[in-house]
């Protein structure tokens, strides 16, 4: 997460745009900036089941990190557009991607989805709904159930996005770790059942920077390491391993 939010600044600084895909070295539980979550965790479960927490800088509610691959994109603000230009220009890359893998996925349309992306969690309206309980208007679907979810965040000139792309669907394991009672949580597409295999995170990312290069730019590269990069992130770690702000909510 402070790797992910020093993109961010260097974005503004320098004006670039940086997309990164990664995995988790442990299942984690990563709850949205605004999500009101204290007190709604087994904490003694999680424990047990060597699950991790933590509390994105962006938006939108909680998902487990497993089976998944998770990408971020970090962007000026003023080559982005707005929240739902910017949400559109980056779901075309996600769309090229799953094309490349072999799977047609669609956008949920206005109207079609149940929320605006991440709309209740972003206002700090209490719940523990999980982010792929249901599609909401923006995000991609797979036979009408969604494949990722993703979430944006604003700040200073800059936009930081997250998204999870599930492998296999494990978020129904997010109803056993919640202390209210919850209501079963439906079944998600996954990358699994769209191709019949498991792709591995490199598949995928090859799959995603090829969408850059054939959409955004043809000339894209790695990004090289930094120095700078490393010290702001190594600053921001202390906020995402401070309980302060894991609970704030």
């Amino acid at each position: 997460m402070a790797f992910d939010e020093a993109l961010m600044l260097r974005a503004r600084n320098r004006r670039e745009w940086t997309m990164r895909v990664y995995s988790w070295s442990e299942p984690t539980l990563s709850l949205g900036r605004n999500q009101a979550a204290r007190g709604g965790y087994r904490l003694p479960l999680l424990r047990e089941r060597r699950i991790g927490i933590v509390r994105r800088p962006t938006g939108g509610r909680a998902i487990l990190h497993d089976r998944e691959v998770t990408y971020s994109v970090a962007a000026p603000l003023d080559a982005a557009g707005d929240l739902s230009e910017s949400y559109a220009r980056i779901n075309r890359l996600l769309l090229e991607a799953l094309r490349r893998l072999g799977i047609e996925a669609v956008v949920v349309g206005r109207g079609d989805g149940t929320h605006r992306l991440g709309a209740a969690a972003d206002r700090g309206e209490p719940g523990l709904l999980p982010c792929f309980h249901h599609p909401s208007s923006g995000e991609i679907t797979v036979g009408g159930r969604k494949l990722v979810g993703s979430a944006q965040w604003r700040r200073d000139g800059a936009l930081l996005q997250h998204g999870s792309i599930l492998v296999d669907d494990d978020q129904m394991a997010l109803s056993s770790l919640s202390t209210h009672p919850a209501a079963p949580i439906p079944a998600s597409a996954t990358l699994r059942r769209a191709l019949g295999r498991a792709p591995d995170i490199l598949e995928v990312a090859d799959a995603l920077f090829a969408a850059v290069r054939a959409l955004e730019d043809p000339d894209a590269t790695p990004l090289e390491d930094s120095s700078s990069l490393e010290e702001t992130t190594r600053v921001l770690r202390a906020r995402y391993l401070d309980d302060g702000w894991t609970w704030r909510r």
